[in-house]
Formats: structure tokens, sequence, C-alpha cells
């Protein structure tokens, strides 16, 4: 008998490398594990302010180490991932507000499933920690959903309502979540288990995390590690 799916919620940003990763291994793992994974795009900057927390790009020995680090991650999760050149220009002066209210008003516009989340969310984290291209201008993301599969008038649909109120209320309301939960960085993972939310922070708690979901960790690509079996 199938036991009632676990429900993760998955707080990301895609200004956030180690979100990139969270964000493939878990889509990876929603059809390996029972789970219903929910995608929270959410606005990294609110959460450094309301946690007070710094971003580790600010101390030079943690952006030297970040850089080495996130080129074994890549490797690892087999995920395209390549600083651009500028990171602190890509990170603290042009930032993602603009990126992650585009996100929630996909979000918000599609009915039945996050299939159109999850490519926008993608493309978007490929611009910026691929390709080293913008994503804070219209024709940016406009450039991002059409790479995703959305159509001109979905497009169109977006841009008319990513700059509204109820798209900005939206985002800072999924932040705020994020921070009730105990949030100061992302990518956040809350795991609903027996009615209590456990958190796990980062991209490296998938192993803890199975086992607090009564789940088995196959390593970040589950498909691969399934065909030696």
């Amino acid at each position: 008998m199938m036991t009632s799916k676990k429900v993760i919620e998955l707080f990301y940003d895609v200004v956030s490398p180690y979100s990139w990763l969270g964000f493939e291994v878990m889509c990876r793992y929603r059809n390996v594990w029972n789970i219903e994974l929910k995608l929270r795009p959410a606005f990294l900057g609110g959460i450094m302010q309301g946690s007070g927390n710094k971003p580790p790009g600010l101390v030079p020995n943690k952006f030297l180490y970040m850089t080495q680090d996130l080129a074994r991650l890549a490797k690892y999760f087999n995920v395209p991932l390549q600083s651009p050149s500028d990171p602190a220009e890509v990170m603290f002066k042009k930032g993602s507000l603009s990126a992650m209210r585009f996100v929630a008003a996909v979000q918000e516009r599609q009915k039945g499933g996050d299939e159109q989340v999850e490519r926008v969310s993608r493309e978007l984290w490929r611009r910026i920690w691929s390709e080293d291209k913008d994503i804070t201008e219209p024709a940016s993301l406009s450039e991002a959903a059409l790479k995703a599969g959305l159509s001109d008038s979905e497009i169109k649909e977006v841009l008319n309502i990513y700059t509204s109120q109820e798209i900005k209320d939206k985002l800072k309301s999924s932040s705020e979540d994020a921070l009730d939960y105990g949030a100061f960085g992302f990518p956040m993972i809350v795991c609903h288990v027996n009615g209590k939310p456990e958190m796990f922070f980062g991209s490296d708690r998938f192993e803890l995390m199975a086992n607090c979901i009564g789940e088995k960790w196959l390593g970040p690509q589950p498909d691969k590690s399934a065909a030696k079996l």
C-alpha cells in the first residue's frame, strides 16, 4: 500500500548557485521518492536582510573557497554551472528581484502543475550561472521564458503582471514564509514529516533528509544509480 506523499517545499532564488544544485536534485527525485514537491520561488535579498545574515561572497576567503567549491559541485551534480565574469556585480549590484518576480508571475498564471515554473527557473539559472547573461531586463526575462517553451502570448501576460502589486506581495509572502520556518539563506528545503516541518539548508544535506523522510539517497543522479543496481 502506498503511503501518502510527503510534502516538500523548496525555497530558492536564481541568484544562488547552490540553489540551482538543490533545485535540480529535488526535481530529479520528485518521481523517485514518494514526495509532493512544491516549488517556492522567493527573494534571497529579503532573507539575508530579514535574518541578519551576510552573503559568503563578502568574506574574501569564503569567496575564494566558493569559486573552487562550485567547480567541483558542478561536476558532481552534473549541472553546467560556471561562475560569471563578475560574480559580485551579478549577485549584489544587479541582483534577482525582477527575475524572481517574473518567476512568481509565471507561477501565478500557471494552472495545474509547475512545469513552466521549473523550466523558466532553470533557464534563468542557465543565463546567470552558465552563460554569463543578464537576468534583470524584460528582454532577458522574455528570452529565458521563450527558451523554457512559453508562447509569445504567455510571455506577454507574464510581463504585464510581474511588476504588479499582487506579484510583489506574492513574492514577499513566500519570502516571509521562509523566514517563519527559520531561513537564513537558500536553498532551503522544508520536509513535512508527521505534521512537523523539518528544515534543511544548503545542497549537501540530501542523505540526512532522505533518512528523515524514510527514503533512500541514491546520489545526485538517481537515474544513473538505479541503472547500476
